[in-house]
């Protein structure tokens, strides 16, 4: 009896020791100096704002670049449900932040983190950029970076910042995460 209790408690103490590296990894930034950093999309709002997540993406890419870790900053979404281009909401956003125009770029063909990854690695490929700065929520992070890494940058070129904004949803999201690593690390 003892011993299938034993086998049964493998894997969720391996759940939580995954997601609780997830976590460690996602709120540690490591944010050097990078040649650009790459918004991940999210949540526009039906009225065309970005949502409160978003947000905090968008306000990190700033924060980035107001402190010279960054000069370009690549917004990378699709148009979700709301009909709303996420990259086109993402570079007003940044331009109200008094982000130059001409330092924003936008990849409207992001839809999920796989096709964002592989048009940042053409975009820093066409620019002859060595280093990224991925931004998105810290429970996105560890699996971004396996994801960027399957498109072909290498471990030592990605860098990364989390939003700083926590909600709920997060305790959902972490649950998710553990799975989606799996995921692409097996199947993508």
């Amino acid at each position: 009896m003892k011993k299938s209790y034993l086998l049964l408690s493998i894997p969720f103490v391996w759940f939580l020791v995954h997601t609780a590296a997830i976590s460690i990894y996602g709120l540690k930034d490591n944010s050097e100096q990078a040649d650009f950093a790459v918004v991940l999309g999210n949540t526009v709002n039906p009225d065309g704002s970005p949502s409160e997540r978003l947000k905090g993406r968008l306000d990190k890419a700033a924060e980035l670049f107001h402190h010279d870790k960054v000069k370009i900053i690549l917004v990378s979404g699709g148009t979700g449900l709301e009909g709303h281009d996420e990259a086109q909401v993402m570079k007003e956003y940044l331009i109200a932040k008094n982000i130059p125009k001409n330092n924003i770029y936008m990849d409207s063909k992001g839809n999920n983190t796989m096709l964002s990854a592989r048009n940042s690695y053409n975009f820093s490929t066409e620019n002859n950029f060595k280093s990224v700065i991925i931004v998105s929520q810290f429970f996105h992070l560890a699996r971004s970076l396996l994801i960027f890494m399957k498109s072909g940058f290498s471990e030592d070129q990605i860098y990364s910042a989390h939003a700083d904004y926590f909600e709920l949803r997060d305790f959902y999201s972490l649950f998710r995460e553990f799975f989606a690593f799996y995921y692409y690390l097996l199947f993508r």
